[in-house]
C-alpha cells in the first residue's frame, strides 16, 4: 500500500520544486529594473556657429511729408505690399496750387518788362551814333535789360519750386515694399512737427542682422578662410579672414526652419568696444513675404564636419559636481557609471569627444534607478536621429 502512494509523492515534490525555482527567478528578475537603453552612434555631424536675431528689410524706407498742410486722404491699406509709384498720401493742394499761379503771374511780369528793356536797346543803339541818345541812357538802357533777365530767372526758378512743391502733396511709394501702419491720419497738420507719415520696407529677400562675439567671429572667420584656402589649393590665411561663404540657415519662433538658405551679406567695420561683439547681417530670399521686419530668429551657418563623432542623448547625460557621466552597460547587463567629456549638442543628441566608443549600450531612460554593478533588464529602442539645431562649444 505505501510503494502504491509513492509515484504520486514524487510528482508533488517536483512541482513543489518548480514552484519555488520560478519564484526565485520572478524574485530575481523584480530586483533588475527594466532600463530602456540604446546604442552609441558615430555619424558625420556639421558644426554650426549660432546666433539671436532681428528680421529687417534688406531696404528701410522712411516715407515722409515734404511740404507742410493738412491731410486729405490715406490711399492705402496699412499692412499691405504696395507697387513703386502707388499713391499713399494726398495732402490739400489749394494753396500750392495757388502758388504756382501767382508764380507764373510773376514770371510772366518779368518777361514782359523784359522785352520792354530789351526794345529799349534796339531803339537807343542807332541814336548814340547820331548823339541823338546819350551814351549814359544806352548804357542804362542795357544794365536794365541785364537785370531784367535775371528777374526772369529768379521768376522762373520760383515756379519750378512752386510746382515741385505741388507734386509734393500726392505722397507716393518710392519701391515696391510691405507698407506699415500709418501714424497720420486725415485732417492732421503734416509736414513741420509730424514729417514721418509710415515706412516701407522691402522683404524679399529678407535680412536678419545679429551679432557673436569677437572670439567666435575670429575662430569661425579662420575655420572659413582654411576651407576656403583648401579648395583653391592656397595656404590657409592667404584670403579674407570672413565667413562670407557661409550658408545660413534661419529658425523661427516657432522652431521651424525656414525653407531658403541665406548669404553673409554685411559684417561691421568694427568691434564694439563695449559689448565685444561685431555685427553680422544675412540676407535670405523670402518669396510671398511670410517673414516680416521685427521678428525674432535664429540664424546659424554649418562652419566644419566633426568626422564619425559619438552621439548618445541628452537625456542620458548626467551631470554631477561638474563631471559628466553616463551609464553604460556590460556584456552580463551590468551598469557601469563611466565618465564623458561632452561637446556639441545637436537637437536632443550631445557629441562625445571622449569616454564612449560607438557600439556600446547606454542607459537612455530609468538612469535614477540604476546604480554602478547593478544588474538590469535592458529594453533596445533606436537613438534619436540628429536635428539641424546646434549650440556650438568651440575649441579654441
Amino acid at each position: 500500500m505505501f510503494q502504491t502512494h509513492r509515484p504520486r509523492a514524487t510528482a508533488t515534490l517536483c512541482l513543489l520544486l518548480l514552484a519555488g525555482c520560478q519564484k526565485a527567478e520572478t524574485k530575481v528578475q523584480a530586483l533588475q529594473p527594466a532600463v530602456k537603453v540604446s546604442e552609441v552612434a558615430a555619424r558625420d555631424v556639421p558644426i554650426f556657429v549660432e546666433a539671436i536675431g532681428q528680421t529687417r528689410g534688406n531696404s528701410e524706407i522712411e516715407i515722409s511729408a515734404r511740404v507742410e498742410g493738412f491731410l486729405e486722404s490715406v490711399d492705402f491699406q496699412e499692412g499691405s505690399f504696395v507697387k513703386k509709384g502707388q499713391l499713399l498720401y494726398t495732402i490739400d493742394s489749394r494753396p500750392f496750387k495757388a502758388d504756382v499761379a501767382q508764380a507764373k503771374a510773376n514770371l510772366a511780369k518779368a518777361q514782359a518788362d523784359l522785352a520792354r528793356v530789351s526794345q529799349d536797346v534796339s531803339r537807343y543803339e542807332p541814336l548814340v551814333a547820331k548823339n541823338a541818345v546819350s551814351v549814359q541812357e544806352y548804357e542804362t538802357a542795357k544794365a536794365q535789360k541785364h537785370a531784367q533777365v535775371a528777374a526772369v530767372a529768379a521768376a522762373q526758378a520760383t515756379m519750378d519750386r512752386s510746382q515741385i512743391e505741388l507734386g509734393y502733396t500726392t505722397v507716393v511709394a518710392p519701391d515696391d515694399g510691405l507698407i506699415g501702419t500709418t501714424e497720420a491720419h486725415p485732417g492732421t497738420l503734416v509736414g513741420r512737427g509730424m514729417s514721418t507719415l509710415t515706412h516701407l520696407s522691402k522683404v524679399d529677400p529678407i535680412h536678419v542682422r545679429f551679432t557673436i562675439s569677437e572670439r567666435d567671429y575670429l575662430f569661425y572667420a579662420r575655420k572659413r578662410d582654411e576651407k576656403a584656402a583648401a579648395a583653391k589649393g592656397a595656404k590657409p590665411g592667404a584670403g579674407a579672414s570672413r565667413p562670407a561663404d557661409a550658408e545660413f540657415q534661419m529658425v523661427l519662433a516657432d522652431g521651424s526652419v525656414h525653407p531658403h538658405t541665406g548669404k553673409l551679406v554685411f559684417v561691421d567695420r568694427g568691434v564694439d568696444a563695449r559689448t565685444g561683439t561685431i555685427i553680422l547681417e544675412a540676407s535670405f530670399p523670402n518669396p510671398g513675404g511670410t517673414i516680416r521686419p521685427g521678428q525674432f530668429a535664429r540664424v546659424r551657418a554649418a562652419v566644419n564636419v566633426k568626422k564619425g563623432a559619438i552621439l548618445v542623448p541628452q537625456g542620458a547625460v548626467q551631470e554631477i559636481q561638474g563631471i559628466s557621466n553616463v551609464a553604460v552597460l556590460k556584456a552580463d547587463d551590468s551598469v557601469e557609471i563611466r565618465p564623458i567629456k561632452p561637446a556639441e549638442r545637436i537637437g536632443g543628441l550631445v557629441v562625445v569627444d571622449s569616454g564612449l566608443k560607438a557600439g556600446e549600450r547606454i542607459v537612455v531612460e530609468g538612469v535614477q534607478k540604476i546604480r554602478a554593478g547593478v544588474k538590469v533588464t535592458p529594453q533596445l529602442v533606436p537613438l534619436e536621429e540628429p536635428v539641424a539645431a546646434t549650440t556650438p562649444v568651440p575649441e579654441r
